[in-house]
């Protein structure tokens, strides 16, 4: 969810520490190489990532939200066990984790950004199966406000 953030009061993997309840945003000469590195590495726009982490987390990496996402680029669950993630809450795996998972879905959608961001959001299968954006206000209101950043 990219506009609630809450804290965890119980760690999310054994032998971690639960992030603080509220975290600064990440500094930006911190968080520009990450965001560049990565980008390079998957062959995804800057922008793009930035757009993604700004709305997620307001680049809050202790960010996590009610359905479960956690750091910068609010990984669910599912994608941190997908993509091998030791601690979502660091922000060069997470950025690393956002921007695999970006490119996959760019790559699934044939360079459609507007359909990888609405999977981003939604899930792919919602996606899938309207076969476009699907007709969920956060979901469209997500992908208006990345494009409009990222223009």
């Amino acid at each position: 969810m990219a506009v609630e953030w809450q804290s965890h009061s119980q760690p999310m993997m054994p032998g971690k520490e639960a992030p603080a309840s509220d975290c600064d945003p990440i500094a930006d000469v911190e968080l520009t190489p990450l965001i560049d590195r990565a980008a390079q590495q998957h062959q995804v726009d800057t922008k793009l990532l930035r757009g993604v982490i700004e709305r997620e987390s307001a680049f809050r990496p202790c960010a996590t939200s009610p359905k479960g996402a956690q750091g910068l680029m609010q990984l669910m669950p599912a994608t941190i066990e997908q993509f091998k993630v030791d601690d979502a809450f660091d922000p060069e795996q997470n950025i690393e984790a956002g921007a695999t998972f970006l490119k996959q879905l760019l790559d699934k959608y044939k360079g459609d950004l507007k359909l990888a961001l609405a999977a981003y959001n939604a899930g792919a299968a919602n996606v899938d199966k309207t076969g476009g954006i699907p007709d969920i206000k956060e979901t469209q209101d997500y992908v208006e406000g990345i494009m409009k950043k990222i223009r």
